[in-house]
């Protein structure tokens, strides 16, 4: 199950940033503050999946360090 929403997750994210940029274009003045949101959500998950990866590196560094260290 976890392996399927990685897929989604990964999938959507681009496409929401896509459809805000072509929403954006294409629509006239009045709608385009719609498309906003969307495109900020794809951004923010983006970014949450890079940050929380990144964190998740760090914990596993840390315990292959401590690790060593008690050898």
């Amino acid at each position: 199950m976890k392996f399927e929403k990685s897929y989604i997750f990964s999938l959507v994210a681009p496409l929401m940033i896509l459809l805000s940029i072509i929403g954006c274009i294409l629509r006239k003045d009045s709608k385009k503050i719609f498309y906003f949101p969307v495109g900020l959500m794809g951004i923010f998950i983006i970014s949450e999946k890079e940050f929380s990866r990144g964190v998740k590196r760090k914990k596993i560094l840390n315990k292959i360090k401590s690790y060593k260290q008690t050898k």
